[in-house]
């Protein structure tokens, strides 16, 4: 006669039978890496002059010391003053040091409002070598807009910074003394910037020792930039989650430094809905990678 288990077994046995059911529906609904082709009008740039231009690729040779890639969705009214701040800031140093040069990529992720319209304001009026509008066909998400505009850049450093201007460009030189202090990775560095996010998911799960994901301000030389985004597989809010877990599992360094930040309204972010979808996000994350579902590979953007 068989004798039902004792309530403590029968607890531990249905944890690990759902543990075992998390994980398989997360392997098999893993999917293979989002597609990294560009749309024929995604492989150009819009000129001051109405031209269009070829974007540059990340695996030519660097031509500027810093890209700035700014992935923007219906910013219209946020966007012009980060773009002052951060021009504002950007043109002062260049007078005070000639030898440094930047690009500013406004990445237009499918907005359905004139935010192209507003940073093609900033094209004509710096020039499209210093300011480039990067219009993607249909909308990405965040960390796919960024992808875009990191596979379009031309520095030797990347950085990417919210639309919002949460966070002052002033603050670029303390990564930038950081970065000098990092241990070096045996073919490049990473420098990671950030600030605020939801901290106990995130280290239990995925990234230790970073106390703040979710920063949009984030330094990266170009090389880990290569490596790192080449690999992403999430696309929207969890991607800078994802994106330092590889760079944990590649042994690249990360360092966090404080920033001055100011809380801006008009967040994309549902709280309840947007959070959820976060840590459903963070849970994959580590599952797909643990199963073999996810693979660190390397991918050429066409």
């Amino acid at each position: 006669m068989a004798l039902p288990l004792p309530l403590p077994e029968a607890a531990a046995v249905l944890a690990a039978l759902l543990l075992l059911l998390i994980c398989t529906i997360a392997h098999v609904t893993a999917r293979k890496m989002p597609t990294l082709h560009r749309h024929e009008e995604e492989k150009f740039f819009v000129n001051a002059e109405g031209r269009k231009e070829p974007v540059p690729s990340i695996h030519d040779p660097p031509t500027r010391e810093l890209s700035v890639v700014v992935p923007s969705y219906n910013e219209e009214d946020r966007l012009p003053l980060m773009m002052d701040e951060a021009l504002n800031y950007l043109e002062k140093r260049q007078k005070r040091d000639p030898s440094f040069t930047y690009e500013v990529i406004v990445v237009d992720d499918g907005s359905k409002d004139q935010t192209t319209k507003v940073a093609m304001k900033y094209c004509k009026k710096y020039g499209s070598d210093k300011v480039r509008v990067l219009s993607l066909v249909k909308n990405r998400g965040k960390g796919g807009a960024v992808r875009m505009g990191v596979f379009s850049s031309r520095g030797k450093k990347i950085l990417m910074a919210d639309a919002d201007g949460a966070t002052k460009f002033e603050d670029i030189e303390k990564v930038e003394e950081g970065l000098k202090n990092l241990q070096p990775w045996p073919r490049s560095y990473f420098r990671t910037l950030l600030m605020y996010g939801f901290h106990f998911l995130v280290w239990f799960l995925c990234v230790k020792e970073i106390r703040d994901t979710q920063c949009g301000f984030k330094l990266l030389t170009r090389e880990a930039a290569l490596r790192t985004f080449s690999t992403l597989h999430i696309e929207r809010w969890a991607f800078d989650v994802e994106l330092l877990y590889i760079a944990q599992h590649l042994r690249i360094p990360i360092a966090e430094v404080a920033v001055n930040w100011t809380e801006i309204e008009g967040s994309k972010l549902v709280p309840f809905w947007s959070w959820l979808q976060m840590g459903r996000d963070l849970l994959f994350i580590r599952l797909r990678y643990m199963t073999g579902a996810w693979q660190l590979e390397t991918r050429k953007c066409n």
